[in-house]
């Protein structure tokens, strides 16, 4: 399949819904409708959106033959788009969300009102293309959202057997308030930091500053690449990325990358994306020389106070991760969770279901087990 050509599916019926199902190999070949569609998704999270796709795709899986967008119409008005990745197994093919390491949400787009039986068709779509399907895996996903209900329950209808599982914890912050009363509300040792560090870090002729739009962008983006690279981080395996990320947030205005210099050397760099009333924490990055500065304290105090009192936000989202730092800025916590859902009637799908089984038994076990041990409390219980 092109990435530039529509592949359509012949129409399937489902028992209340019927629908038909387009194949696309690359976000450029959705059609406008579809694209309108996705930009509407945006609003809500910039990681549903064509722009976030796009250099996904580019940067990540720019040969990876396995990359669909799955479109469901119905009567011809789009009511789903889902972004997949297949991989060929040993036994039959797997189905992954279109996503990696750097996604914090995945979803599929639905359009309201679409009910688990009006995916039938998207699901046969896939057991379609892909023989064997053998399972779908699909991650990191906000467990209370409809489409997170929608989607178990169209596995459920479909005769597939769906396990949840636990992705990561997400820190994150409700805005009702302005930056005055948001730092009073941290902490004394918190406070104090960033008053006597700014200080310290303004009197040695430390600059802060925020980056918004594409005409500081080159020098901006090599001054975060040369704090990356002189932090403790680990070297990006798409280095491509993040430029490709901060160029289109940039354009769209969404970009706010924070640095602070001294001495005309970068030392502290972060990104946060902010688009429709909510900011993301992205990156953060600073060079272990300047530690004695708290230079990423400082930008992140810097961002905070930009967001709260200019940007306006209602929620500032720290993302993937429970590094304890994280708690200090956050108020609220929620899980992101998974799915893989394996088709029990292939038998490749058998094999990945009896390994699942045999898993999540041998953790319940041990659970029980633990909890019956002096101190042990309640034990862990199995993800399903």
């Amino acid at each position: 399949m092109s990435g530039g050509t529509a592949m359509p599916l012949a129409p399937l019926a489902a028992a209340t819904d019927p629908g038909t199902v387009e194949v696309f190999a690359h976000p450029d070949a959705l059609p406008a409708d579809v694209q309108g569609f996705m930009h509407e998704a945006e609003k809500r999270n910039v990681g549903l959106g064509l722009c976030w796709y796009r250099n996904l795709v580019a940067a990540v899986y720019a040969d990876d033959p396995g990359v669909r967008f799955y479109v469901l119409r119905n009567k011809g008005q789009v009511r789903a788009v889902m972004p997949l990745r297949a991989e060929k197994e040993r036994l039959g093919w797997r189905l992954t969300s279109l996503s990696n390491f750097y996604t914090s949400l995945y979803e599929p787009v639905l359009a309201p009102g679409v009910t688990a039986a009006g995916l039938l068709p998207l699901l046969s779509a896939l057991n379609r293309e892909f023989r064997p399907l053998s399972s779908l895996m699909l991650a990191p996903m906000d467990a209370g959202g409809e489409a997170y209900r929608t989607l178990l329950g169209a596995m459920r209808l479909k005769g597939w057997l769906p396990f949840e599982y636990f992705s990561f914890g997400n820190w994150y912050l409700p805005v009702s308030f302005d930056w005055n009363k948001y730092l009073a509300q941290r902490s004394s040792t918190q406070r104090n930091t960033i008053r006597r560090m700014g200080k310290k870090f303004a009197n040695d002729g430390g600059v802060l500053e925020i980056v918004t739009g594409p005409d500081d962008l080159p020098g901006a983006i090599e001054a975060y690449e040369r704090v990356y690279a002189a932090s403790w981080k680990k070297p990006e395996p798409f280095p491509a990325f993040v430029p490709g990320l901060v160029q289109s947030c940039a354009a769209k205005g969404y970009l706010r990358l924070g640095l602070a210099w001294l001495g005309g050397e970068p030392v502290a760099a972060q990104v946060w994306i902010v688009a429709h009333g909510r900011a993301e924490i992205y990156k953060v990055a600073y060079d272990e020389k300047f530690k004695a500065y708290s230079p990423g304290t400082l930008v992140t105090a810097l961002l905070m106070q930009h967001v709260i009192d200019v940007d306006k936000v209602g929620e500032v989202d720290y993302l993937i991760g429970e590094d304890p730092y994280k708690k200090t800025w956050m108020s609220h916590r929620r899980d992101r969770r998974g799915i893989i859902a394996y088709n029990p009637r292939a038998l490749s799908g058998l094999a990945g279901l009896a390994r699942e089984s045999a898993g999540r038994l041998v953790k319940a076990v041990r659970a029980w087990l633990h909890s019956d041990q002096p101190g042990g409390g309640a034990g862990t219980p199995p993800h399903s």
